[in-house]
């Protein structure tokens, strides 16, 4: 992997983001309004958004990442731009290297607009310092890119891409624990529950809810999300593809 090529791919990335202004805001903007949405939501039940509110806030980021990332890597296949950079002397490791870290930039300013809006906009109550909740939200933003980047290689219009979302993000959400505690699950389901890194973004994230400092737990299920995501990563350079068939 060259950095020289990665940075130029990062920088190419970031100067087509900034002149689409629809994309941005639903990068930075659409999280921040389910979050206040939510709020208002549980405004009635006192405690309820404290208990989901931090978990929410590492799934929201991850759910657009995801659309944005597996949608604008597709586009670039579809309209031939992909199968020219790969003509250069540029890798398929430096080509999703740079969009991983485009996209985590913008991931990095969602996470942090996220986060200080929930903490001192919605008042959301943790027990451990903020900035546990931001690399919790960034780790699990960088695997909605990991997993978009990998759902590309394998749609074929911008349709199927939004297809992929229910097949691969709601099965994690149902699972990860939000809805009813994954002990609780038929064995099959805790089973699964077990090998999907949604789970460990929410555990990890509840963690910071009751403990004042850093536990172990929480540096596993971080460690265990950013693994993942990284993993994915390696897999979507090896299944991408240069054109659309």
């Amino acid at each position: 992997m060259n950095v020289r090529r990665v940075l130029a791919t990062a920088h190419r990335v970031l100067s087509q983001l900034r002149h689409d202004p629809r994309t941005i805001a639903l990068l930075l903007l659409v999280p921040l309004l389910l979050l206040v949405l939510l709020f208002y939501v549980f405004d009635g039940e006192p405690g309820t958004f404290d208990r989901v509110g931090a978990s929410l806030l590492g799934i929201f980021p991850m759910i657009t990442m995801f659309l944005v990332t597996s949608i604008a890597t597709l586009r670039e296949r579809t309209s031939g731009t992909l199968e020219r950079l790969l003509t250069m002397p540029l890798g398929r490791g430096d080509l999703l290297a740079g969009y991983a870290l485009a996209f985590g930039v913008f991931a990095t300013v969602q996470a942090g607009l996220a986060t200080g809006v929930a903490l001192w906009f919605l008042d959301l109550d943790i027990a451990g310092p903020a900035w546990l909740l931001l690399l919790g939200a960034v780790l699990n933003a960088l695997l909605g890119i990991a997993l978009g980047l990998l759902v590309s290689a394998f749609a074929a219009s911008e349709f199927q891409a939004v297809q992929f979302l229910p097949a691969m993000v709601f099965p994690q959400l149902l699972l990860c624990g939000l809805f009813a505690p994954r002990d609780s699950m038929q064995p099959a389901l805790e089973y699964a529950s077990n090998v999907l890194p949604m789970s460990y973004s929410v555990d990890g994230m509840t963690e910071i809810l009751t403990n004042a400092q850093a536990t172990s737990d929480y540096w596993r299920d971080v460690t265990i999300v950013a693994t993942t995501a990284l993993a994915i990563l390696a897999l979507a350079s090896i299944t991408l593809r240069r054109r659309t068939a």
